[in-house]
This record gives structure tokens, C-alpha cells and sequence, in this order.
């Protein structure tokens, strides 16, 4: 079952694909607009993703902190998901099914300078073939700008992720893994041979991309900075974990241990799920604890949020990252080391702190200087906005 699913999802024009494609549902003509800039000189489009509410995140960056910027960005609304805010929300079927919409938001990405493409997935649905080179190429002849920005799943190799991670979530039964991989390497040759810049989310991918530069993700952190309620002395030790998915983040691993702390009056527990984006900051501003992952070696958005509503987050980072973001920035991510194995002594070991101000403070500091969007502005105007193209820096050297 799993190879004809494949073979349909890597064959979209044909007779199947396209019978495929109408499980997305009917698009009603004319309901949708298009991406439109301020007058700027440079005129950013980001798509198609936005994924966490990066995309949206970039592109308020790259207007507030550089000059002459207009950025826009595009993301496909998938119903239930988290409502993260958006320049310009495309339905589903709209997306896959409009050829009408298709052919307006190219028109409309024509008239940006620069349009970077998230998580290799084509901006403008299914026209051209859904093909995500052909559609660059498009915008390129029209004289637009193109970079690529990989967001995970989309070029992380499980081979590669297994072998150097051992709590890799790929050696899940669960996981489909062969997928995974092979949508991975057509993805990373893709990018190799695009000669675009390439941009990732997180520092752990440069593992795959190795030529690529990270652009650091980006939290609003006026929108995290909401009062806290603090612990009474001698109360357990408040520990939330919102595991987006479960099996990436390793909850099935270590949940009885959680179960088991919480029992003894170590911990009490705040397992978040199915909870709307909005709801998030009063969520943590409650916690003393965020349990982050456990599984990838690395972190992200959901991270620096729990760290900007001054949480101790708890995760696992491989040492080559911890290495990589400290030669970066200068500062270690301020996330407190565990493993499934160690969860219980390191949370035993923080319930014990009378004050746990001085990790807080860290974390707050961290990503004031590293996730407010300033660094994340700087490095895709030195590398691709600011820059022809005969005149870029190898962020290789």
C-alpha cells in the first residue's frame, strides 16, 4: 500500500495523480487573492508553508529591520491546524485544484524582486507539472530572485539521522521511513544542483546541507513576555510538554517516568495537546519546565517560545550542534541536557533548585540576541537580498 501511495504522490499529472488531487476538494472560482507588495525595492514573497508561523516570522523581520523591504508571506491553510497568522491564507483546494488562482499568484510573485521557497514544496500548487524546479525556473526567467529555505523532515536523511543520532525517532517502527529518505534525497539534490542559496530552520541540518547557512527561527517575544505565576515553596516542580508529535518528540519514551515523578510529588504535569497557538503563552507562563524533544539532537520554535515565557526547557542537542550554534552566535543554547534515560534525574534535579531564576534568565537572554528576527534578517541580506548573484559570499568559507 505504502509503494502505490508513493507512486501516485511522485506522479501527479498523470491520469491517477490528478484523480488523486480531487480528494483535496472543489475550489470555488474568484475567493481567493493574490500576494500583493508596498511599494519597496525589494519585494519579498516567502512560500508556501509556514511552517509554526516562520514563514510570517521572516517576513516581518526582514521589513522591520532592513530598509527598502516589502515581504509577503503565502501559506496553504490546512483546516485544524494551529491558526498561525499569515499574510495570505490559501485554502487547500484553492492551492492543488485552481488553476485560475495558480496562474494569478505567479503572475503576482512576478512582480517581487526575491521569493524564497520553503520546505521545497512548489509555490503555486500544482501548475507546471507541481513541479518546485520548473515553477523556480519560472520565476527566475521572469527575473526573480529565487532561494530555498529547508525547514526538517524535507531534507533530513533518516540513514544519516539514525547513524549519528541514537535516539533518532527514524528507528520507529512507526516512522515510514523509506519515505522519508527518499524524499529527502530529492530534495537535497535538488537543492545542490538549483545554484540558489539555501537557507535551513535549524542547526541540525546542516548536518544534511552542509553547504547551506542557518537562518535562526524567530519568536515574537512581547507576544511570550506575559506574566508568570510562580511556584509556592515545596510544590511540586510544574512540567509541561506539548509534543506536537509525539513520536518525533519522544513522549511514548519517557511518559511512565513523568507519570511515576508526578505520582511522588516531584512533578506535576501539564500535557499539552490539540491546543490552539493563542492559547500557548498562558500555558507556559504556568509551567517552571518545558520538555522539549528528545529524539531529533536539536531544537526549535517550539523551544525558544517556552524559553522566551522564561521556562528551563529540557531537551536533547546533540554536542555538534550545541558546538555549531556557540561558533554562530557565541552563545550556547541554554537548553538543559536529557535523554530519555536521564529525564528523571535531571527533572528531580530541578525540582530540588530553590531558584531557578538565574536559567531563566539565560534562556530569556538567549533568544533576545538569537531568535528575535535581527540575525535571521541579517543573514538572508548578506547572503541573497543584498547581494547579486555574481557577488555572493560561499557561506562555506
Amino acid at each position: 500500500m505504502n509503494a502505490l501511495i508513493d507512486r501516485i504522490a511522485d506522479s501527479p499529472t498523470s491520469l491517477v495523480g490528478r484523480l488523486a488531487a480531487r480528494r483535496y476538494g472543489t475550489p470555488i472560482p474568484g475567493s481567493v487573492g493574490v500576494t500583493e507588495f508596498a511599494p519597496a525595492d525589494r519585494r519579498v514573497l516567502i512560500a508556501p508553508v509556514n511552517y509554526s508561523g516562520q514563514g510570517y516570522e521572516w517576513a516581518r523581520a526582514l521589513e522591520r529591520d532592513l530598509d527598502g523591504v516589502s515581504a509577503r508571506n503565502m501559506a496553504i491553510h490546512v483546516p485544524g491546524g494551529f491558526d498561525y497568522a499569515a499574510d495570505l491564507l490559501v485554502p487547500v483546494p484553492t492551492y492543488h485544484n485552481d488553476t485560475e488562482w495558480q496562474e494569478r499568484q505567479l503572475r503576482a510573485a512576478l512582480e517581487s524582486t526575491h521569493v524564497l521557497i520553503e520546505a521545497e514544496e512548489p509555490p503555486f500548487g500544482r501548475l507546471l507539472g507541481r513541479s518546485v524546479a520548473r515553477q523556480a525556473d519560472a520565476l527566475v526567467r521572469g527575473g526573480v530572485d529565487v532561494a530555498f529555505l529547508a525547514h526538517g523532515t524535507d531534507v533530513r536523511l533518516p540513514s544519516r539521522h539514525t547513524r549519528d543520532n541514537p535516539w533518532s525517532h527514524y528507528s520507529d517502527p512507526g516512522i515510514y521511513a523509506a519515505r522519508d529518505e527518499t524524499l529527502a534525497a530529492r530534495n537535497i539534490a535538488l537543492l545542490e544542483r538549483s545554484g540558489r542559496p539555501v537557507f535551513v530552520s535549524t542547526p541540525d541540518l546542516l548536518d544534511d546541507l552542509p553547504d547551506a547557512t542557518w537562518c535562526p527561527v524567530v519568536v515574537d517575544l512581547a507576544r511570550w513576555d506575559t506574566p508568570r505565576t510562580e511556584r509556592a515553596p515545596g510544590a511540586p516542580l510544574r512540567v509541561a510538554h506539548a509534543p506536537s508529535v509525539s513520536v518525533i518528540k519522544g513522549t511514548h519514551l519517557v511518559l511512565d517516568e513523568l507519570r511515576a515523578l508526578e505520582a511522588e510529588g516531584v512533578i506535576a504535569l501539564d500535557l499539552i495537546q490539540g491546543v490552539p497557538s493563542a492559547a500557548m503563552p498562558a500555558r507556559f507562563a504556568a509551567a517552571d519546565v518545558v520538555i522539549d524533544q528528545l529524539r531529533i539532537g536539536s531544537y526549535g520554535v517550539a523551544a525558544c517560545e517556552a524559553l522566551a515565557a522564561g521556562c528551563v526547557v529540557v531537551g536533547h542537542l546533540a554536542d555538534r550542534v550545541r558546538a555549531r550554534v556557540a561558533s554562530a552566535t557565541g552563545s550556547e543554547p541554554p537548553v538543559v541536557e536529557a535523554t530519555p534515560e536521564t529525564i528523571g534525574s535531571v527533572l528531580r534535579g530541578l525540582a530540588a533548585h530553590d531558584d531557578l531564576d538565574p536559567l531563566r534568565a539565560a534562556g530569556r537572554d538567549f533568544v533576545a540576541a538569537v531568535h528575535d528576527g535581527r540575525r535571521s534578517a541579517a543573514v538572508l541580506d548578506r547572503l541573497w537580498l543584498a547581494a547579486p548573484p555574481s557577488q555572493r559570499e560561499d557561506p562555506t568559507r
